[in-house]
């Protein structure tokens, strides 16, 4: 377990502005790699070429190709994290589907600048404790908010706000995540307008009454 823990972290915290492009220079390498060849075929020697530095300087930084994927991985949630807070700041339109088109544009935008090394992240990044922590607190906060929301919204007429609000997070994550990137992904602006109508008919529609007696 601690090699594996060893493997994924990075070796080396830049202490100076010079340091630290370097390790945001093999980052931004790394995507580019991943994003090109695939994971099987993104060597770390690919990295460090894109990236012009040597292996051993690469591997000063990251110990393997799957801290690197470790690390994209870490920070495309961390900017999912910083659009949503965004949005939340934000002062939101009055009709509920323009709500939702908010969010879900809000969603897509943040996984269409490179839809092939977010493939490679889905399919292929380790999945630590640390990463996963940091997933559910975002899962969290994201549905903690759509509740509030729904249940102050008039056009709003599902019973169950909470699981409502699961549904919607979920959805939208788990959709555009599948949609969006390749290897066959859809149309975006024809799947947003397919995913907006879908979501606000669902929250609109009055529940189906239950079993008589």
């Amino acid at each position: 377990m601690a090699s594996d823990r060893q493997r994924l972290q990075p070796r080396k915290q830049p202490r100076q502005a010079r340091a630290e492009l370097t390790r945001q220079r093999i980052l931004e390498a790394a995507a580019h790699v991943f994003a090109d060849h695939g994971y099987a075929a993104g060597t770390t020697n690919r990295i460090a070429a894109r990236a012009g530095v040597s292996i051993g300087s690469l591997y000063q930084y990251y110990p393997s190709k799957d801290a690197l994927l470790l690390a994209l991985t870490t920070a495309h949630i961390d900017s999912g994290m910083a659009a949503a807070r965004r949005l939340r700041a934000d002062t939101l339109p009055d009709a509920l589907e323009d709500i939702i088109r908010v969010f879900v544009r809000t969603t897509i935008g943040n996984h269409t600048g490179h839809p092939q090394l977010l493939r490679v992240l889905l399919e292929r990044a380790p999945r630590t404790p640390e990463l996963m922590a940091k997933i559910y607190a975002y899962e969290e906060a994201s549905v903690a908010f759509v509740e509030a929301l729904l249940g102050r919204h008039p056009e709003v007429r599902v019973g169950d706000t909470h699981t409502a609000a699961r549904l919607v997070v979920s959805t939208r994550e788990l959709l555009v995540h599948q949609l969006v990137a390749p290897p066959a992904p859809v149309d975006v602006p024809r799947f947003e307008n397919e995913l907006v109508a879908m979501l606000t008919r669902y929250l609109t529609t009055a529940p189906a009454p239950g079993p008589l007696g």
